[in-house]
């Protein structure tokens, strides 16, 4: 473990490393900025080149997605958030580390408050063992009232430059023959789902795949998503809980990253007209409560 000042004015850089890789995460968000092999040097995180994309593997929290309209209702009043909320954008405070593990904590202010009127606590881990590191999340609520949140990951894996007329990489999913997605469109989760029909598993990543916006894969149908190469080999795997996930590039860029982004939330529909607690996919967390998840990112 080190850490080292960064650039901005607050952010701190933090280095772990076992035997087998070394992660990097920057106090601004907690957000994980490097996952390298140390015996090859292989980055397999995304740079955060703002051509493309100026993030690496944001948190996304209290709301994953865009609200309708951007705003929300609740108890009476309208609030605004951003999509996929505020906390990727927070200086976090580190909170222990050991050999191997390392945590990070925001909560609420009354700065955040004017947009999220809950009492909350968030913290981020980052857990090493052999060639994985496992993102581990808490989310407590040290109110006496019922609190409201999604939360997300939204790593981005660098993948080859695809060539014109030839794929350079797959994805696989652990279901065999078929996954139903639902498409964003405009912003917002569309209606009907689309059967993508897969060869053993595998769907050759191809950029008019995310023409609308990103894929998002519902209702528990695949908890692990790797990524191959050219000769359908896997160099990244992708394992997680949560009860959808989301795969997104930038459309018409020949973008050279992909997200897989397990989420326990989503954007609204272009009809919700609900309250903040009956968002799809909302989670409830009762007064002084904990909900607790992870994901896993291993490297081969």
């Amino acid at each position: 473990y080190k850490n080292e000042k960064g650039n901005g004015s607050n952010m701190n850089i933090y280095r772990l490393e076992n035997e087998s890789i070394g992660i990097t995460v920057h106090s601004t968000g907690a957000e994980l900025k490097s996952l390298c092999d140390r015996e090859t040097g292989r980055e397999y995180l995304w740079c955060a080149d703002p051509e493309y994309w100026g993030r690496t593997s944001p948190i996304l929290f209290p709301i994953v997605g865009g609200l309708k309209d951007k705003q929300y209702s609740w108890q009476g009043k309208r609030y605004t958030l951003p999509q996929h909320g505020f906390a990727r954008d927070e200086e976090f405070t580190l909170t222990g580390q050991t050999e191997n593990e390392i945590w990070f904590g925001l909560a609420d202010t009354e700065e955040t408050r004017k947009n999220y009127p809950f009492a909350f606590r968030l913290e981020i881990g980052y857990r090493l063992a052999g060639h994985s590191v496992k993102v581990l999340w808490r989310v407590s609520n040290p109110s006496g009232e019922k609190m409201y949140f999604s939360i997300g990951g939204h790593p981005a894996f660098a993948i080859p430059r695809r060539e014109k007329g030839r794929t350079t990489c797959y994805l696989a999913f652990e279901t065999a023959d078929k996954v139903n997605s639902r498409s964003i469109l405009g912003g917002y989760a569309v209606e009907d789902t689309t059967e993508i029909r897969l060869d053993r598993g595998l769907l050759p990543i191809e950029e008019e795949l995310f023409k609308e916006d990103a894929l998002v894969i519902e209702e528990n149908q695949v908890h692990s998503v790797a990524l191959l190469d050219e000769y359908r080999k896997a160099f990244v795997t992708v394992t997680f809980d949560a009860p959808l996930f989301g795969v997104w590039m930038p459309y018409g860029k020949n973008t050279p990253f992909i997200c897989i982004e397990p989420w326990y939330g989503r954007c609204d529909r272009a009809d919700f007209t609900g309250e903040f607690h009956e968002r799809e996919w909302t989670n409830a967390l009762a007064p002084n409560g904990v909900f607790e998840a992870s994901y896993t990112i291993t490297i081969s």
